[in-house]
């Protein structure tokens, strides 16, 4: 046996289970055969690494990992270049190999070495390194390895070690709860930021993905929460008369988009967080809601029904005159940029359902990427590749995801109802 497996057990029950169940339910991609075989890691350590990996790359859907039954002819299994015999997992229908070691030290400080093969080139395509601090963080590790090797092979940055927010929805005691929810993107690691009786709504990163912005209901009237998740920490940002509703944040993290109606009518107004100064950005007899700020910083794009029906609009972020950008459908709601910039996400009524929409900001042309028949609350990932948004399910409302070509998509199925989706920008330092 290999010197590096000896006194070495290759575990595969390591990961907990997550609240949501992901499935991939279609695509147009045939996906790419990859064998990640199992890593060389001490028994009883917190996280199968090399089942993570795979497991991510399943889950987008571009890729097939090969079952560990299918595996059981090696012997010894590789963990090193040298013992790579690309005959064998050519004969097996493999395009790519990845094969790694972990090396765990004291408090469960770890580091992870693995190399991507190229199988018919017969090459190494890829040297893959991460490590952990903590027991926790081992999860994260295997994602910020399956994003390496998701970015090697598709050109586009992985979003694995990212993470997601939702709103559940459940009966207790004869009453709905609500619970805002952080979690890992791939469901696993759920953690509770809020719980009320009264609807959560509108969860918003902040551009750092430390901080969210929401809308409670606690108390009888409309509030914008800012919390920390992390450490639980939060304020309450506004608490006006009126509606205080749709929270969007500035690209540098400064200031807050928000819907305000202490004025009677329901317009956008632009915050600063530190001062609390605040600027009018819409006055209109219409209802103005639903903003969300371009990348750049320069435009809000917001939901109005100035038009008779609910249509999007973009203004500068500096004021003037606001501009119709939706004309297909009856209705246009919901919209989110993408963090590239280059698309716009909303919510189409065309008569028949509502559906998600994509619209090109540089030549307004719209593309419906989900079938409906009551799809709403898109919101992109961080690499602007994939939107994540509500179906209705057998049991309610639930998560779905689709690639922005509508090759790939999947459902993400809770106990209950599930909601209000918030994908978290990569995080920063």
């Amino acid at each position: 046996m290999n010197k590096i497996l000896a006194g070495l057990l290759l575990s595969t029950s390591f990961a907990a289970s997550a609240d949501l169940d992901i499935t991939v339910v279609g695509g147009a991609r045939a996906a790419q055969p990859i064998a990640v075989v199992p890593f060389a890691q001490a028994t009883g350590q917190p996280a199968d690494i090399a089942a993570i990996i795979a497991a991510d790359l399943d889950r987008s859907g571009l890729f097939r990992s090969l079952k560990r039954d299918d595996m059981k002819g090696f012997d010894p299994l590789p963990t090193e270049e040298a013992q790579v015999d690309y005959r064998t997992w050519r004969a097996l229908g493999q395009e790519a190999l990845v094969i790694g070691r972990v090396q765990a030290f004291t408090g469960w400080v770890a580091k992870a070495n693995a190399e991507l093969f190229d199988v018919f080139r017969t090459t190494k395509t890829l040297n893959i390194e991460a490590s952990a601090t903590r027991a926790s963080d081992w999860r994260s590790m295997a994602h910020k390895m399956a994003d390496q090797i998701y970015e090697k092979l598709t050109g586009v940055r992985g979003v694995f070690d990212t993470r997601i927010a939702y709103v559940t929805v459940a009966n207790v005691g004869g009453r709905r709860q609500y619970k805002l929810i952080w979690a890992d993107a791939d469901g696993e690691n759920p953690r509770e930021i809020a719980r009320s009786f009264e609807p959560l709504l509108s969860p918003a990163w902040s551009p750092d993905g430390k901080r969210i912005a929401y809308v409670t209901f606690e108390g009888g009237r409309s509030k914008v929460i800012i919390q920390t998740p992390a450490t639980g920490e939060y304020v309450t940002f506004l608490g006006e008369k009126g509606i205080n509703s749709a929270p969007a944040w500035t690209p540098d993290g400064n200031k807050l988009v928000v819907t305000l109606s202490f004025q009677k009518n329901s317009d956008l107004y632009v915050i600063d967080l530190a001062t609390k100064a605040r600027r009018r950005l819409t006055d209109s007899f219409a209802i103005d809601t639903s903003p969300t700020v371009s990348p750049d910083g320069r435009t809000v794009a917001f939901l109005s029904d100035r038009s008779g029906t609910a249509q999007i609009y973009t203004v500068s972020i500096d004021g003037g005159e606001a501009r119709r950008l939706t004309f297909d459908g009856r209705r246009n709601e919901q919209p989110r940029f993408s963090p590239d910039g280059k698309t716009l996400a909303l919510v189409n009524y065309d008569g028949s359902g509502y559906r998600i929409g994509l619209v090109d900001v540089a030549t307004k042309a719209m593309r419906l990427v989900s079938d409906g028949p009551l799809d709403e609350g898109p919101s992109f990932a961080p690499n602007s590749a994939v939107v994540i948004y509500t179906r209705q399910g057998p049991s309610g409302a639930e998560l779905a995801t689709v690639s922005t070509d509508g090759a790939v998509r999947q459902q993400l199925r809770h106990t209950g109802e599930v909601r209000e989706p918030a994908w978290a920008p990569y995080a920063k330092p």
